[in-house]
C-alpha cells in the first residue's frame, strides 16, 4: 500500500496541512464524476457518490436541453454561490434555486426555474471534482496588485488553472502547460490564445505555488478569487498508487493524443485562432466513432448532437475523426481517465440480468444500480428474432447481432440512449424487433466495464499480422470475442486457457487450427497478456481499414468465473466457482465437438426444477419445461438430464458465470 498524505480540514487557500499516513489507494471513481439527471423544478438530491462534506470539491453543472449557461460550484466558497463559466459576471448567490447543498455522496439542488441547474423536464449533466492529491485543487484569495505567489496544495506541478475574479465581473483565465508562461486564454470566450507577461509573471507554477502579475483580471488590489487547479500525470492513483488519472496536453493537426488510458472527459481549445470550447464526455455520447454530443463552457446553448466524426475515443487515448475541424490547428486538452478504477467485489455492482415485456413505444430502463456499458438482448418467446449487442463505446444506436455475421447496423428506434445513470432508453423498435417491439418479451443481459472483470476495446484492422491492441481489464482475458463492425464476418472467439477458437454465431467446436491467424502473428499463436492481445492479418480480426469491437472477459473472485468442465453422461456435474450466492448468469458452450452457445440467468430462473435457456447462436423462443443447468451457493451443477450440448462423458465446455 503506497505512503499518501492525509489532508487536514479544509482552508481559505485549500487543503489545511498534512500528516504522513498509509492509507488506502485512490481511484478516479471516488474523485470524479460525470452524473446525468432530469431537471424536476423541485428539490432534489444528486446521489453520485463523491464525497463533498469531509472533502473539498467543484461541480459544474449544464442544462443540456435549453439554452443555459454552465454554472460552477464549490465547497470552499459555499453552497448556493454560482459562477458562471460562459461570462464574465461576478458571484451570485441564488441559495434557494440553485445547488444549495453539499454531502457525503453528493449535493443538493433547489426549485430551479431560471438557472439551467435543475429546470423542470430539462435533460442536465454535473461534473464534480473532488480535491484530492495529483488530481484537482481549490483554492481562494485576495488580490494585491502586486507580483506575488499563491500557495495551492495540488501536490504535483499543475497543468492547468482556471481563475475567476467573484466579486466584480471579470473573464476568467485560462493557464495550461502547453502555452507559454506568458500566455494565458479565456474559458468564456472564443478567443486564441494571446500574450500578457502581467498574467501569470512569466513564472512557471511548482508543485506548492502558482505565480500571478498585476493584471486585475488575475490579481487586482482588493480582489478576491477562486481558482481551480488540475493536475498532469502526476500518478498518485491506482493499487500502486503510480497511475495516472488526469492529463493537461496539446496537439496539432491530424494526430492521435496518446494518454496510455481511456478517458472518460475532455476539454479542448483550439488556440492558435479563434473557436469555441468543447466539452465531451462519455456518458452523454463521446464514441469509438467520433459521433458526440458536446457542450460548449464559453456559450449557454443547449447541447448539440452531430453525426459526424469529430473526435474518436480509444483504449488509450482519442484522435481527431474524419471531420478537418480537429484535424487542422493546435489544441490543448484537459483529459481525464475513465473508471472505475477499483476491482469490483460484488457481481450485482457490474452485471444485472431483467425481463421485460416490450412496449412498442418509447421506454426508459432504470432499475440498474450502475449505469451500464453493455447490453446483450434477447427475444424469449418468438422464434426467428435476432439477439441484439448494443454498448456505450459504439454507440447506443450502433446494433450488432450476436447470432448474425451481419455488419453494424444504425438502429435508431431499437436502444436509443445511454443517457441514464441506471439504465437506458429504447424506441418503437417496430423493425429490428430486438429490444422492445410490441407483443414480445425479453430478457436484457447489461454489463459494466470493470477491471478484471469486462473490457470493450474498439480499433480499426492494420492487415498486418502480428499487430496488438491494447486493452484495459488489467488481467489477462480469459476469453476475447471480435467482431468486425464494417462488414458482415464471423463472431472470433477466443478460449485463452487452450488457445482455441471458433464463432460465437456457430455450433461448429473449437480448434487450434486457425488460432496463429486469429489471435497471433499468422505464424504462431500469440497469448494475451493484461495489457494487449495479438491479431493476424484475417479478416475476422484485423483486415486493413475494416472497424473491430473486441469484448474481454476474466475471471473476478467472487464475481466472475471464466472455466471448463468435463461432461459425465447420466451424472451431476458439480461445478464451483468460488461464488457464496451461486450464480445469476451462465454461457456454457461445448468445445471438443458441436453444440450451441447456452444460456441461463437467475432473471428467467435458475432454480432446481425448470431452467429455461436461451441459444445465443440462434434465433430460436426460449425452451422451457428443461433441468439442465442448477445453482448452488458455489456456482452451478450440469444435471444428469442434461443434453450431449452440455453433458456427455468425453465432452469439454468452456462456461462464463457470473455471480
Amino acid at each position: 500500500m503506497p505512503l499518501v498524505q492525509t489532508r487536514g480540514a479544509a482552508s481559505a487557500q485549500g487543503f489545511g496541512e498534512f500528516a504522513q499516513a498509509a492509507v488506502a489507494a485512490n481511484y478516479i471513481e471516488e474523485v470524479f464524476s460525470t452524473y446525468l439527471y432530469e431537471g424536476t423544478g423541485a428539490t432534489q438530491t444528486i446521489t453520485n457518490n463523491i464525497d463533498l462534506s469531509t472533502k473539498s470539491g467543484m461541480v459544474w453543472i449544464k442544462d443540456r436541453t435549453s439554452a443555459y449557461g454552465g454554472q460552477i460550484y464549490d465547497t470552499v466558497r459555499g453552497a448556493g454561490l454560482r459562477i458562471g463559466s460562459y461570462g464574465s459576471f461576478a458571484q451570485q448567490a441564488y441559495s434557494a434555486l440553485g445547488l444549495n447543498a453539499f454531502s457525503s455522496t453528493g449535493f443538493s439542488l433547489g426549485a430551479d426555474t431560471s438557472i439551467g441547474v435543475n429546470r423542470s423536464g430539462d435533460a442536465t449533466v454535473s461534473w464534480t471534482f473532488r480535491e484530492q492529491e495529483k488530481f484537482f485543487d481549490i483554492v481562494t484569495y485576495t488580490g494585491t496588485g502586486s507580483n506575488t505567489t499563491i500557495a495551492h496544495s495540488l501536490g504535483s506541478v499543475p497543468g492547468s488553472i482556471i481563475v475567476k475574479r467573484t466579486d466584480t465581473a471579470a473573464d476568467w483565465a485560462v493557464y495550461h502547460r502547453s502555452l507559454a508562461n506568458t500566455q494565458y486564454l479565456v474559458l468564456n470566450t472564443t478567443a486564441a490564445a494571446a500574450t500578457g507577461a502581467t498574467w501569470w509573471n512569466s513564472t512557471t507554477p511548482t508543485s506548492s505555488v502558482f505565480s500571478l502579475g498585476t493584471d486585475a483580471t488575475v490579481n487586482a488590489s482588493g480582489g478576491t478569487y477562486v481558482a481551480y487547479l488540475f493536475a498532469h500525470n502526476a500518478g498518485g492513483f491506482g493499487p500502486s498508487g503510480t497511475d495516472n488519472v488526469i492529463s493537461c496536453g496539446t496537439w496539432t493537426g491530424n494526430t492521435t493524443v496518446n494518454l496510455g488510458y481511456e478517458p472518460q472527459w475532455v476539454l479542448i481549445k483550439k488556440t492558435d485562432s479563434t473557436s469555441n470550447w468543447f466539452l465531451l464526455d462519455v456518458m452523454r455520447g463521446w464514441t469509438a466513432g467520433g459521433v458526440l454530443n458536446f457542450l460548449l463552457p464559453n456559450d449557454s446553448a443547449a447541447e448539440s448532437t452531430s453525426a459526424i466524426s469529430y473526435l474518436t475515443v480509444n483504449s488509450t487515448g482519442f484522435a481527431p475523426g474524419s471531420d478537418s475541424f480537429f484535424q487542422t490547428g493546435t489544441f490543448i486538452y484537459i483529459a481525464i481517465r475513465r473508471g472505475p478504477m477499483k476491482v469490483p467485489t460484488l457481481g450485482t455492482s457490474v452485471f444485472t440480468p431483467s425481463i421485460r415485456a416490450g412496449t412498442g413505444a418509447t421506454a426508459t430502463t432504470s432499475n440498474l444500480s450502475f449505469p451500464p456499458d453493455m447490453v446483450w438482448s434477447k427475444g424469449r418467446d418468438n422464434g426467428g428474432t435476432n439477439s441484439g449487442d448494443f454498448d456505450r463505446l459504439r454507440g447506443a444506436t450502433r446494433q450488432l447481432s450476436l447470432n448474425q455475421t451481419d455488419s453494424e447496423a444504425t438502429a435508431s428506434t431499437s436502444l436509443t440512449g445511454f443517457d441514464v445513470m441506471t439504465g437506458y432508453a429504447a424506441g418503437d423498435d417496430a423493425v429490428q424487433l430486438t429490444i422492445n417491439a410490441t407483443g414480445y418479451n425479453y430478457v436484457n443481459w447489461q454489463f459494466r466495464r470493470a477491471p478484471s472483470f469486462f473490457d470493450e476495446v474498439c480499433y480499426t484492422g492494420t492487415g498486418v499480422a502480428g499487430r496488438t491492441v491494447t486493452h484495459n481489464l488489467t488481467v489477462t482475458p480469459e476469453i476475447i470475442i471480435v467482431k468486425k463492425r464494417s462488414a458482415s464476418e464471423f463472431w472470433g472467439f477466443l478460449n485463452v486457457a487452450t488457445s482455441s477458437t471458433g464463432a460465437l454465431n456457430s455450433t461448429a467446436g473449437l480448434s487450434t487450427s486457425n488460432n496463429q491467424f486469429y489471435f497471433g502473428n499468422d505464424t504462431i499463436y500469440i497469448a494475451p497478456t493484461s495489457s494487449v492481445f495479438t491479431v493476424g492479418s484475417v479478416d475476422r480480426v484485423n483486415i486493413l481499414n475494416g472497424t473491430y469491437v473486441a469484448y474481454l472477459f476474466a475471471t473476478c473472485a467472487g464475481v466472475s468465473k471464466v472455466g471448463s468442465y468435463s461432461g459425465s453422461t447420466g451424472n451431476t456435474v458439480t461445478v464451483p466457482c468460488g461464488f457464496t450466492a451461486g450464480t445469476r448468469f451462465v454461457l456454457i458452450k461445448r468445445t471438443d465437438s458441436t453444440g450451441d452457445w447456452y444460456v441461463w440467468d437467475s432473471a428467467r430462473g435458475i432454480v432446481a426444477g425448470n431452467d429455461p435457456y436461451l441459444l445465443l447462436n440462434s434465433t430460436a423462443a426460449e425452451v422451457t419445461g428443461t433441468d439442465y443447468v442448477d445453482t448452488y451457493s458455489a456456482g452451478f451443477e450440469v444435471t444428469s438430464t442434461a443434453p450431449a450440448g452440455l453433458n456427455a462423458t468425453g465432452g469439454t465446455y468452456i462456461f462464463l458465470a457470473i455471480a
